[in-house]
């Protein structure tokens, strides 16, 4: 039996095609939801978007420091791993769940496989660079999305599998489906979450200034993180008249949003591809990003938080044709090959 451990609302969306291929081979297996993302917005109602079941155990973990938020899901999990005794743990991505899962089966000598491993931004600042570099070496089965990663994971003596990116089966199962952007083009579409930029003042009222000085020229639609907007709420409250603060939307509306934005202002892994995919143009307010192959493939452009370079950088890209390009993430049978490593290794 496997336990998958999510907590985050990227990793639903990683989750959910992967479950749908464990279902079709007969695998049995659990999921054991954090509680990392706890509000309505970016858990219930995402599970509902994507037709997830209810995850067997749900920690309620909450927000909390990185070290307290992470202790207490180290307990909850050794307890839930203590009574099922699972053959592997699956963690995804580069959450502080992710870390967690990992470190606490391989303490208890269970099989730890890490979907989406041998990312780096090679920026140790980022604690899901943190995060990420510590899975990967605790776990025992790496399946990597990019040639890059395997590549990365190479260099640090680490054998990878190539499988492609399972985000990218996601979004071919449900950007078909039929759902509209709930708000009328032309706009901008604002994500805003990293620590690096809801943590540090400056740079967030920098990023805030821009959205007020581009919604001049075009709507900005911003879904705030429930973190930001504990964080920020006096500001919000008073954006510009071009400025439409909005809750988190589940995931057909937001690829609907993503898919019809006139461009992408993000701090997001998820959404740079995402962007790439449905061919929008990008704007990143990061220095690095784990995720190069979008820079590489032109649809999007890295740029520090300063409220002219954005405001520079979303000019220069709404000029700019975007491309799909799907290659460097794989073809859309990721979750196909979790699956079926898993059903003959395992």
């Amino acid at each position: 039996m496997v336990i998958h451990v999510v907590g985050a609302r990227p990793q639903f969306i990683k989750l959910a095609p992967v479950l749908e291929a464990f279902r079709e081979l007969s695998i049995p297996f659990k999921v054991l939801h954090t509680g990392q993302h706890y509000d309505y917005g970016m858990s219930e109602l995402l599970f509902k978007s994507l037709e997830l079941p209810g995850p067997e155990y749900n920690l309620g973990i909450g927000s909390a420091s990185h070290a307290h938020q992470t202790g207490m899901m180290l307990t909850g999990i050794e307890e839930v791993l203590h009574n099922e005794s699972p053959t592997l743990l699956l963690v995804y991505g580069d959450t502080n769940s992710t870390l967690a899962g990992a470190l606490a089966a391989s303490k208890l000598g269970i099989k730890v496989g890490h979907v989406e491993a041998g990312l780096r931004s090679f920026d140790r600042r980022m604690p899901e660079e943190i995060n990420r570099v510590v899975a990967d070496h605790l776990s025992d089965y790496h399946f990597c999305p990019t040639r890059r990663s395997v590549e990365l994971l190479k260099a640090e003596g680490i054998a990878g599998m190539l499988t492609g990116d399972v985000m990218v089966d996601a979004l071919q199962r449900f950007s078909n489906m039929e759902v509209k952007s709930p708000f009328e083009p032309p706009y901008i579409l604002a994500t805003i979450h990293r620590a690096e930029n809801t943590d540090d003042h400056k740079r967030f009222h920098a990023i805030w200034e821009a959205f007020q000085r581009i919604s001049k020229d075009i709507p900005v639609i911003f879904p705030v993180h429930p973190r930001t907007r504990d964080r920020f709420r006096g500001i919000l409250q008073h954006p510009a008249r071009g400025v439409k603060i909005i809750d988190p939307v589940g995931y057909l509306d937001m690829i609907a949003m993503l898919r019809e934005a006139q461009c992408i202002i993000t701090d997001s892994g998820g959404v740079q591809k995402e962007a790439l995919l449905l061919k929008t143009p990008c704007v990143t307010v990061r220095e690095t990003t784990e995720w190069p192959e979008t820079v590489e493939a032109g649809g999007n452009r890295l740029v520090q938080a300063e409220r002219d370079a954005i405001y520079a950088a979303v000019k220069i890209m709404l000029d700019t044709p975007v491309q799909a390009n799907a290659q460097p993430f794989g073809d859309g049978s990721a979750s196909q090959k979790i699956a079926r490593f898993v059903k003959e290794v395992l």
